[in-house]
C-alpha cells in the first residue's frame, strides 16, 4: 500500500463515521460525511498523481 491508498481509505472511514454519527445527532453532518466520502473515493482511484511522481523520479 502506498501512501494514496492509505490516506484515501482514512479520509473514506472518517466519512462514513461522520456520516453514521449524523443519525444520531443533527443531519448537517451528513452532507460533510457524504462528502468526505466523495474525496477520499477520489484520492484512492486518482491515478494521474502517481503518473507526475514517476515522471519527477526520472530526472
Amino acid at each position: 500500500m502506498d501512501s494514496r491508498e492509505i490516506y484515501g481509505i482514512t479520509i473514506t472511514f472518517a466519512g462514513v463515521i461522520l456520516a453514521v454519527i449524523s443519525f444520531f445527532t443533527t443531519s448537517f453532518i451528513r452532507t460533510y460525511g457524504i462528502l468526505i466520502i466523495i474525496v477520499g473515493i477520489f484520492i484512492l482511484f486518482n491515478k494521474k498523481e502517481d503518473k507526475i511522481e514517476e515522471i519527477k523520479r526520472r530526472k
